[in-house]
């Protein structure tokens, strides 16, 4: 498997994509979340055809934007962008799968865990959006 390491700082007065190690660090938390995502059979249905690079791409971009980073997201907003997902089934139980799938990745990837909190906070806050409630 391929290592990655994430260098975060802890200066309070950063923004959290700094504090998390900016681009790289994201875009190494996306790809071994992705690599957890499409091997777990409860999900898997949910990116059936998908194309797994740009989908990662949009979610490097995403989450450097909500971790206020250099904005780069310019997609749907959440409710839209899953909207569709919600028709075919999505539900609690599949967010819950995803956000202990980036957990486990953050812990996987050394990230302290008071930024693993902040960034669980952050995922938590989106639950009703993503699931169009």
């Amino acid at each position: 498997m391929e290592r990655y390491l994430i260098v975060a700082i802890q200066d309070s007065s950063s923004t959290l994509y700094e504090r998390v190690g900016g681009q790289s660090a994201v875009a190494a938390v996306v790809n071994l979340l992705y690599d957890r995502i499409i091997k777990d059979p409860l999900l898997l249905p949910f990116f059936d055809g998908i194309d797994v690079r740009r989908q990662k791409s949009k979610q490097v971009a995403f989450l450097s934007t909500v971790f206020s980073g250099p904005p780069r997201h310019s997609g749907e907003d959440l409710r839209e962008a899953h909207r569709h997902l919600v028709a075919r089934g999505l539900s609690d139980q599949h967010f819950d799968a995803i956000a202990d799938h980036l957990q486990s990745t953050l812990q996987e990837l050394s990230v302290p865990a008071t930024l693993v909190e902040e960034i669980m906070a952050i995922v938590e806050s989106t639950r009703k959006d993503v699931l169009n409630r």
